[in-house]
């Protein structure tokens, strides 16, 4: 008898469950659809992705301070290569926000330069961590949040044990205290890179109402260029009192490595000196000290630290031609306005839709609060002490600039937007 019957699979066209297609074993024949971001096979355990990709953005910050700080160190055998290290721990610490506790007092002035390329490196360790658990493009909020947090909690862990290291034998530095600020920094700015990774900043895009948006990006573009003013405005002192400048690094007679370290300690403290100087242009100006002000209207310093970047400072109040700074900041408002309605009156033409007030004005009125929260986060972060006594209160007032920078980018928006739509023809068809 044959072993092969006209029943038999093969022979009838059946098909086996070794010969199904993949994904047709469902009921009813269907075939499940992927998850965004690949097959859950490619996928890295939560937690393996977030130490690594913590661990990498704390390396790559830190190297950069261990070298300089470690270089000005070994050049004139002030120190071992174990207190170099050290060093450059407590100046990364510092970097991120993290007060330290010298001799001298405390120590809070954070150079924002290297607080930029922590956040930068933050913000790359959320894509990847975001990528590694498989939710890139899913636009789902809660994995942009987790993502987010586990890189939060790594960081944390880094932060506590960096603290306890340089307080071996260095400047005093609270363990909870850093554990506290890496959490609330690393999930922030890897959030930036998880939004994006994720979709879900587009997805808020689209939910969020469209002058909320316009007004958003409009304030954006005004403290930038607030910003902007600010740091040519520096730029500019610093350039006209390079030769006390120089002085100053010269004095110090560390050798070539340490004035090269020195020059570049005063590069990664330039975003601050931006910030004063737009605070400056703003206004309610900064202090180089307690009783002291830099103001348009006053300057009012006593004797200062040998900082060369505080060679640029005024020596009075501004008169003659120097008057036409204080237009800066009205300018810029002015220009982020301009932007806004050029932009929507283009849109309006393509749209043959004549453009209303109420689209135009409504994001205008939303940008002086948003440059407002900008300018004022900003100038929270450029402020600290850099020592006891009278150099406990370095940098601008906070509320103060965030208060004169809403006004100011209000009426100037305003009043770029509504002269910009009252001297464009629309398309009113």
């Amino acid at each position: 008898m044959s072993d092969v019957t006209p029943d038999h699979p093969r022979r009838s066209g059946a098909v086996t469950a070794d010969d199904r297609p993949a994904g047709r074993g469902t009921p009813g024949g269907r075939v499940p659809r992927p998850r965004p971001g690949g097959s859950p096979r490619g996928r890295a355990p939560l937690a393996v992705a977030a130490a690594v990709a913590a661990f990498g953005a704390a390396l790559t910050s830190y190297l950069p301070v261990a070298i300089v700080l470690g270089l000005a160190q070994l050049s004139e055998d002030a120190g071992s290569f174990a207190g170099a290290l050290r060093a450059g721990l407590a100046g990364w610490l510092l970097g991120h926000g993290v007060p330290l506790g010298t001799e001298a007092g405390p120590l809070g002035l954070t150079p924002l330069a290297l607080s930029a390329l922590v956040i930068l490196r933050l913000a790359r360790a959320g894509v990847h961590v975001s990528r590694a658990i498989g939710a890139r493009g899913g636009r789902s909020p809660r994995q942009a949040l987790t993502a987010a947090g586990a890189v939060g909690i790594a960081y944390a862990l880094l932060g506590v044990l960096g603290a306890v290291l340089a307080g071996v034998g260095g400047p005093t530095v609270s363990p909870v205290r850093a554990g506290m600020t890496f959490a609330l920094l690393g999930a922030l700015a890897a959030l930036i890179g998880a939004v994006r990774t994720t979709g879900v900043g587009g997805l808020l895009a689209e939910r969020a109402p469209v002058a909320l948006r316009d007004g958003i990006r409009t304030g954006l573009v005004a403290g930038l260029l607030l910003l902007g003013a600010g740091a040519g405005a520096a730029g500019l002192a610093v350039a006209t009192g390079g030769g006390d400048a120089a002085d100053m690094i010269g004095a110090y007679r560390t050798g070539v490595a340490g004035q090269a370290g020195i020059t570049l300690i005063s590069l990664a403290y330039a975003p601050n000196a931006a910030i004063w100087s737009t605070s400056y242009l703003l206004g309610p100006g900064f202090a180089v000290g307690t009783d002291t002000a830099v103001r348009t209207s006053e300057v009012s310093v006593g004797a200062l630290p040998a900082v060369p970047l505080l060679a640029g400072l005024p020596r009075g109040p501004v008169d003659g031609l120097g008057a036409a700074l204080l237009a800066v900041p009205v300018l810029a408002g002015m220009a982020a306005g301009w932007l806004l309605a050029r932009r929507l009156v283009r849109l309006a033409v393509d749209e043959r839709a004549p453009l209303n007030w109420a689209p135009l004005l409504a994001p205008a009125a939303i940008a002086g609060p948003v440059a407002g929260a900008l300018l004022g986060a900003v100038a929270a972060a450029s402020a600290g002490p850099l020592g006891g006594g009278r150099l406990a209160q370095m940098g601008p007032v906070a509320w103060q600039v965030a208060l004169v920078t809403t006004a100011v980018v209000a009426a100037g928006a305003l009043l770029g937007a509504a002269a910009t739509r009252a001297f464009t023809r629309t398309a009113a068809r």
